[in-house]
């Protein structure tokens, strides 16, 4: 009797099995994608199949020894992309796309945020590729390689298609007009895959590129009608309050309202805000709206009251384009403007991107003293760099407007133990328990500078406004997150913790807290009307936070959005009283469309660089010179 005889299995099968099955654990293990039945979870399954049957289908075309370099070749490359994605979603709680990827003057500055991601154990998103070098150096006997004809090819690719035809079937009765609805990257990966996003995303670059080329002046008159029809008008009382004012804007990084009037270890993690608070105007549900670009989101929303993009940083990617923002308003009316942040002045390209908001300095790195002694994390420390900055201040031409970056209670959140004003939090998650310790230092710093302001004779002349970028912790935190809040950290949670502080102190006048749902878009226009500019002309989709008819309503860059009664977010429409989902499925509805047209005439706007076609002859005039002291 004949032997039985095994058929040998080709090398690119095994490299397809390996890649598929690791990418779906990685999908298990390393994202938190939440999954609802049965045929989400099978699409989860299936959806990096059809793009790694078409990427390793290209090797039967090739000779074996070829074929071997050009699979060992894609194996590494593909799960480097993997890798990328799940060292960039541990603190980010996201996926990369292309305009991250070129934001490349930014990854010197990077160093201990990356070390801190990078674990011993990162070598196993590569170990199908060390098996895979093993077969080809070892050349065990159930492997073979075999010539395929046409025939078979066309077969190979046919089922191939088939199985991506299937996926995305499957994927729009899931989830209709899914590839029109991009807000929410998350959605994208679970239903057509990691690999099939990053060539979405690639097309939606090549679309953005061209979109600038073939805008024309026509696209704004829908927006302007929205605009108008939208405007709020001030609060009498408050319009003009702060005329001839110095205005001094602190962006606190990564602070969350969650801190305040909070304690860790028994001692208050905010003594001195919980204390400001108490003689200033405080908006207790103001959100950050920031996505990719994370703080310099942040000044983008605030200085032009648009919204960020969905994708990568404006600040990198439309740095050229023409803005109506505040600091190039309020050169206008007399007022000197700058920013000071002590790091390189090309992180978050910065320098360039100051021009195009009409600063007319940036006091970067090279303005302050920076040593070993007075840096920790990311670089200069908050009391330090709060100090220096008084001087800077002083030396202003008045009135100014001075926005302060802090730079501290950044992640990975190192401090020095004799910085230390009160212990870590005790969980199993180092980040959240670090965070505690440098939020309280940001606080102590800040209220050193309110005091040398005083001291300095700059206090009784400012208005000073405090707000958070965006959050600091992920909600790759949520386990130790859940255990110092006392409850679950569900959807609904984990977008109430996007609230970060808004803290407006005008000097002189009575605190009062403000519970009106707003957002970073909303700080434009009320600046603004506070020093007595109007800005009814302008386009911007904020409101003034101090006016009788704003509407409840913030809208965060995933598409998720908060009323007076309801929250909504990955699809869910939520009860604020009770954090529960409500039962009248449509109650969200009438929300939906405006938030969605704000998100998408915001883009419109930076993607097709609108606003060179608007008529702004109130605010700007270009042959001023007004940015030639930024360097």
């Amino acid at each position: 009797m004949r032997k039985f005889k095994w058929p040998k299995v080709s090398l690119f099968a095994i490299a397809t099995v390996l890649l598929w099955l690791k990418t779906y654990i990685v999908y298990k293990t390393s994202f938190d994608i939440k999954i609802e039945n049965w045929k989400q979870e099978f699409i989860l399954f299936i959806n990096p199949l059809s793009f790694l049957l078409f990427i390793f289908g290209i090797s039967l075309f090739l000779k074996e020894k070829n074929q071997n370099r050009y699979i060992l070749i894609t194996s590494f490359l593909v799960s480097a992309v993997l890798f990328a994605n799940v060292v960039f979603y541990r603190f980010f709680n996201d996926f990369l796309t292309i305009p991250v990827l070129f934001q490349t003057s930014n990854m010197s500055d990077l160093g201990s945020s990356v070390n801190e991601l990078l674990n011993l154990s990162d070598f196993l998103y590569f170990s199908d590729f060390i098996i895979l070098a093993l077969i080809v150096k070892f050349k065990p006997k159930f492997v073979g390689y075999r010539e395929y004809s046409k025939v078979h090819r066309r077969a190979y690719f046919l089922i191939a298609i088939a199985i991506a035809f299937l996926n995305l079937g499957l994927a729009e009765t899931e989830r209709p007009q899914l590839l029109t609805r991009t807000f929410d990257r998350e959605m994208l990966i679970k239903n057509i895959g990691t690999y099939n996003y990053h060539i979405y995303d690639a097309f939606l670059q090549s679309k953005s590129s061209a979109q600038r080329a073939f805008a024309d002046g026509s696209e704004l008159a829908d927006i302007d009608n929205y605009v108008r029809a939208n405007y709020k008008q001030p609060n009498n009382d408050m319009f003009g309050i702060a005329k001839g004012k110095n205005v001094i804007l602190v962006s606190m990084e990564s602070t969350q309202s969650f801190v305040l009037n909070r304690t860790v270890n028994g001692q208050e993690i905010t003594p001195f805000l919980n204390d400001f608070i108490k003689e200033s105007y405080y908006f207790d549900n103001f959100y950050h709206q920031t996505g990719q670009g994370k703080t310099s989101d942040s000044e983008f929303i605030v200085e032009n009251s648009l919204y960020p993009l969905s994708r990568g940083a404006v600040f990198f990617t439309h740095s050229g384009n023409e803005y109506t923002a505040t600091p190039e308003i309020l050169n206008k009316y007399g007022y000197f403007t700058a920013s000071l942040h002590a790091n390189n002045k090309s992180f978050w390209n910065r320098d360039i991107m100051y021009k195009s908001l009409g600063y007319q300095r940036f006091y970067d790195i090279n303005d302050y003293e920076v040593n070993e002694e007075n840096s920790v994390g990311w670089g200069l420390k908050d009391m330090d760099f709060f100090e220096q900055s008084i001087k800077h201040l002083k030396e202003m031409p008045k009135p100014f407007y001075a926005k302060l970056i802090t730079l501290t209670n950044h992640f990975p959140f190192e401090l020095k133990e004799e910085d230390m004003l009160i212990e870590p939090y005790t969980s199993n998650d180092k980040t959240v328990n670090n965070y505690f310790t440098t939020v309280r230092y940001e606080d102590e710093a800040l209220k050193n500078f309110i005091q040398k302001l005083k001291d300095e004779g700059l206090y009784e002349d400012s208005i000073i406004i405090l707000y958070g970028d965006h959050y600091g912790i992920s909600e790759n935190h949520n386990k130790a997150m859940s255990e110092y809040l006392g409850q679950e950290i569900t959807p609904f949670v984990s977008t109430q913790l996007q609230r970060v502080p808004l803290i407006i102190h005008i000097p002189g006048h009575k605190s009062k807290t403000i519970s009106t749902v707003s957002g970073q878009i909303d700080l434009k226009p009320t600046i603004l009307h506070l020093l007595g500019i109007d800005t009814k002309q302008d386009i911007q989709f904020g409101s003034d936070l101090f006016s009788k008819n704003k509407m409840d309503f913030a809208v965060l860059r995933d598409g998720s959005f908060i009323t007076k009664d309801y929250v909504y977010t990955r699809e869910t429409c939520y009860d604020k009283a009770t954090g529960e989902p409500v039962a009248n499925k449509n109650a969200c509805e009438p929300y939906m469309e405006k938030a969605k047209n704000e998100l998408e005439y915001s883009d419109k706007i930076i993607y097709g660089d609108l606003l060179r076609f608007y008529e702004k002859t109130k605010y700007r005039d270009k042959g001023n010179g007004i940015n030639k002291e930024i360097e």
